[in-house]
């Protein structure tokens, strides 16, 4: 298992545009794909599990990915908040 602090970059913080970036992404692989905020943990193939997260501006997630492809969807995720989900 491959776990991974995320923050929120964009300004706009997750709103329905990356969610579902965030989704069809996480869809791509096999593996296991959560994000978690608090105590709450989401499906990251779900597009309104991850919009009802409410992940704001410099919110800090947690990602846990386990499965035959985990390395490689841990980094494109985390590429994916790195690059502000290409808003800015």
């Amino acid at each position: 298992m491959i776990e991974k602090i995320l923050t929120v970059k964009n300004r706009a913080g997750i709103h329905a545009r990356p969610a579902a970036i965030i989704a069809q992404t996480s869809n791509k692989f096999e593996s296991e794909i959560t994000l978690s905020k608090d105590d709450a943990a989401v499906n990251a193939k779900s597009i309104m599990g991850v919009i009802a997260m409410g992940a704001g501006y410099n919110t800090q997630l947690t990602l846990k990915v386990e499965g035959p492809d985990e390395s490689e969807a841990a980094s494109v995720i985390e590429e994916l908040f790195e690059s502000k989900f290409e808003e800015e």
